[in-house]
């Protein structure tokens, strides 16, 4: 098996022989783990995949010494590599659960610890996060756009083995019913789901007639588990949904059949089809025939046949989450913002691109059970120090003085988003369990307006910054300036 911990870009490592040489190996860095915007105009990600970055610390310093030999060779590097193969990461991280909601720029992971430690996992930790979080993001985009249940079947459309297990994993947590990945349904003990292909049914022979030995055969080997015919192998109305309900009768199927029963639609006008199938189980006396449907299918199109009168009851949807396949490249970035005690950003004439610096914390603020807005602050700050004492708080744009908000004391609650998972390189993260974090993710929906679910327009939530932050941030920018303009 692959360690995760070096899957890796090089200049992390050449970055490092530079820090060990110049003494600045053991120098206290914080860097952020977030992202700027989020996909297909959407309002907010769902975090996942924090569990992974703790495991991949932590097998950090578990390569063999000639293992850096393959990649930093010669005789330059030879007392490098022996610092490596022992370099074990020893600093603190703060991360948020998964299953939480996050908005950009605010910090999903914090990394302090010696800055050569915390550099070389830039890469890994993108890797794990923007693949997770883009999957969490898309899967919790299709699941909101129907009040059905939707399954995630799209490992064979995957970007690799390992993609489809974890990409399973984030779609079960941002609120899919179940996955056909067996994988994840073992590793996570979540259960996996599927019945058969059109391969299936011509394995019984090309024939209308064949159509019904497969379903019977298959009614007869399963019974007890779900039974859901795939039904237009050949022709849907004509002899699929025939074949179904003398399939069902036969084997002894009807309305008391539990833990269920159904078909499945594949191809065609979904919407038309499941109307014409659902008026014929009805008229068979099937009312509890529960109507499956996939094929290529997404929020958009899912939307689209809720709005036509579409008869489903369930959906399953593949490559649209398993890649995130509208937007498949999350835009999470790890950034350098404190080395020593000085906050440090990068300057950037991209406005979007300018980050936050110093060691920072966000808190959601809470009234009435609904969430009313985010702020970040650096860590023992004066919002922070007020927030923790339950005091009166004002909170305020950081584009638009105009746009500010005042909590009076004893009229909020507010909790932090980030927890302790790694101290002094030990692993101290809570450990939960699949249902847990999907729980949680329903119940830190729920908490949102309708307005900010929606898929389309959403309301844009209150997220901004503390005072101390924005003044350490522009007192940066201002000094950097002056330096620019006098620099010869």
């Amino acid at each position: 098996m692959l360690n995760f911990a070096y899957c890796s870009d090089k200049y992390q490592y050449t970055m490092g022989k530079s820090f060990y040489e110049n003494g600045m190996k053991d120098r206290r860095a914080i860097f952020n783990f977030f992202y700027r915007k989020a996909p297909e105009n959407n309002n907010w990600a769902v975090v996942c995949g924090t569990d992974e970055v703790v495991e991949m610390i932590r097998n950090l310093g578990k390569a063999p010494a000639d293992f850096f030999e393959r990649f930093l060779p010669g005789d330059q590097y030879a007392e490098f590599r022996e610092y490596l193969s022992g370099m074990r990461f020893t600093g603190n991280v703060w991360a948020m659960r998964e299953g939480e909601i996050a908005f950009p720029n605010q910090p999903v992971i914090t990394v302090e610890g010696p800055i050569i430690e915390a550099q070389v996992l830039e890469t890994p930790l993108l890797c794990i996060m923007n693949h997770q979080m883009a999957v969490a993001t898309k899967a919790s985009r299709v699941c909101r756009a129907t009040s059905h249940p939707v399954s995630e079947f799209g490992s064979r459309r995957a970007h690799g083995p390992w993609a489809a297990t974890y990409g399973a994993k984030a779609a079960v947590i941002a609120g899919c019913e179940g996955t056909s990945n067996i994988l994840t349904g073992v590793n996570w003990d979540c259960g996996s789901t599927g019945t058969m292909a059109h391969s299936y049914v011509t394995s019984f022979g090309c024939s209308v007639e064949g159509e019904h030995e497969a379903f019977r055969t298959y009614c007869n080997t399963h019974k007890g588990e779900a039974l859901i015919l795939l039904i237009d192998t050949y022709d849907t109305l004509r002899c699929g949904i025939k074949n179904a309900i003398r399939a069902f009768r036969e084997c002894g199927i009807d309305n008391s059949y539990k833990p269920v029963f159904g078909i499945r639609l594949d191809s065609g006008d979904l919407a038309y089809l499941s109307q014409k199938c659902r008026k014929i189980l009805d008229d068979a006396g099937l009312q509890e025939c529960r109507i499956f449907a996939t094929n290529g299918l997404d929020e958009y199109l899912i939307s689209d046949l809720e709005r036509q009168g579409a008869c489903i009851d369930s959906y399953g949807v593949g490559d649209a989450i398993a890649t995130s396949k509208a937007a498949p490249c999350f835009g999470g970035v790890y950034k350098l913002v404190q080395i020593g005690d000085m906050p440090v950003l990068k300057r950037s004439e991209d406005k979007i691109k300018l980050i936050n610096p110093g060691f920072q914390i966000t808190y959601r603020i809470r009234k009435n059970s609904g969430n009313e807005a985010d702020v970040t602050c650096l860590r023992g700050d004066r919002l922070e120090e007020a927030i923790r004492k339950g005091s009166t708080i004002t909170i305020m744009d950081e584009f638009d003085s105009d746009k500010h908000k005042t909590f009076f004391a004893g009229g909020y609650e507010a909790f932090p988003l980030q927890e302790e998972v790694m101290r002094n390189g030990e692993d101290v993260h809570v450990v939960r369990s699949l249902a847990e974090k999907k729980q949680y993710y329903a119940h830190s929906l729920q908490a949102f307006d309708a307005s900010e679910r929606r898929l389309i327009n959403p309301h844009y939530y209150k997220v901004d910054i503390s005072d101390d932050l924005y003044d350490t941030k522009k007192s940066i920018i201002d000094r950097l300036n002056r330096e620019i303009a006098d620099f010869k």
